[in-house]
């Protein structure tokens, strides 16, 4: 997929809207039903690519970027629930004496779950204006699981 604007003038008002729609209903539906089940936001972006692949490439590859990071970011939210589960079970199985390792260790997984929302947030909504400005879109720190 390209990074470079598409001009405006070849993408319809209808394409855009269902670019930009796709992120935004992602990022809705993820919140929803909390982020850390954001594999709702992934289903929309799913639909989305499924239906229109076929009659927008415009709009299918914004699905397939929006349908990717969000697959992306509940791999995250899952490493860090487990890395959360690893801490907690090392505090119970020291009989407590591991809260010294484990109170920082979950202060900071705590500020990365933080950190990953925030970037879940802003990465959908600078997502959805570029895609209303008929410009292509690639979130960062995305697995490109879905290719075209």
């Amino acid at each position: 997929m390209s990074t470079t604007p598409v001009p405006l003038h070849t993408v319809s008002d209808s394409e855009r809207q269902w670019a930009a729609g796709v992120h935004v209903g992602a990022l809705v539906l993820a919140l929803l039903t909390s982020w850390v089940s954001g594999a709702a936001g992934a289903a929309v972006a799913g639909v989305v690519y499924l239906v229109k692949r076929d009659h927008s490439r415009f709009a299918a590859a914004h699905a397939r970027e929006a349908l990717n990071f969000n697959i992306s970011m509940f791999l995250y939210a899952c490493a860090l629930g487990v890395l959360g589960v690893v801490l907690l079970g090392a505090t119970v199985l020291t009989l407590g004496l591991g809260v010294l390792v484990t109170l920082p260790l979950g202060l900071v997984l705590v500020a990365a779950a933080c950190a990953l929302a925030l970037a879940w947030l802003v990465c959908s909504i600078v997502a959805a204006i570029r895609a209303w400005h008929g410009e292509m879109y690639r979130y960062p720190l995305t697995i490109r699981l879905i290719r075209g």
